[in-house]
């Protein structure tokens, strides 16, 4: 299952060691954390045939999200639910969900990032700066906002992504990715997160930049 491209990316996630306030729930150590690898090579190999051309780049997974689910931007509702609008995340998909996710809250941040895409018939490839989970040590249900190092630590795999994609047009979700992206040398468009009241305001941005694109 899978290219040995997608394969090879997601091992290389998994590869980064937890620490006290960062959590990789890809790695080996958690038999669980086979599903979300699972999980996350299922979404990116549907994705490379979708061929999206835009990446954007979100600051960390959510306890509530993708450290649940191995999927950026989603939440066990998604996973549960019929497919989206695009198709993605359906019955019959092969995704799965550990058990620890029974009773878990959905991320809302998710729910807003796929209604908004929705809205807008936009469906670019999603992923984060930091794509393990950051939290406050000796809280692992908590989001802590990652560090500049965490971030780098997570520069080499956008790239890559980028790369096995072939990404036109980087956007970063937010100042946490914006400030990796621009460290890497990359000077992306930002706009604003979809976290904390900020669906207007991110929505309108990938509207101007849609709007540009267009033009």
């Amino acid at each position: 299952m899978g290219t040995p491209s997608v394969r090879a990316f997601v091992e290389q996630v998994s590869l980064v060691p937890s620490g006290p306030g960062l959590n990789n729930f890809f790695d080996h150590t958690v038999p669980a954390n086979a599903q979300r690898r699972h999980n996350l090579e299922l979404y990116l190999q549907e994705m490379l045939d979708r061929a999206p051309t835009v990446l954007l780049l979100g600051e960390a997974p959510g306890f509530r999200g993708m450290r649940i689910t191995g999927v950026p931007f989603t939440n066990r509702t998604m996973f549960e639910g019929p497919a989206n609008s695009f198709g993605l995340f359906g019955p019959g998909k092969g995704y799965e969900l550990p058990a620890e996710a029974v009773g878990v809250a959905s991320e809302p941040t998710a729910t807003v990032m796929w209604g908004v895409l929705a809205e807008l018939d936009f469906l670019p490839l999603l992923w984060s700066a930091c794509p393990w989970h950051t939290h406050v040590q000796g809280r692992p249900q908590s989001n802590r906002t990652p560090t500049m190092a965490e971030a780098r630590l997570g520069t080499p795999l956008w790239q890559v992504l980028a790369e096995l994609f072939g990404i036109e047009t980087v956007v970063a979700v937010g100042n946490v990715a914006h400030r990796s992206l621009l460290h890497a040398g990359v000077d992306a468009p930002k706009v604003r997160h979809p976290s904390h009241g900020g669906r207007s305001g991110f929505k309108s941005g990938l509207q101007d930049l849609l709007q540009g694109w267009n033009h």
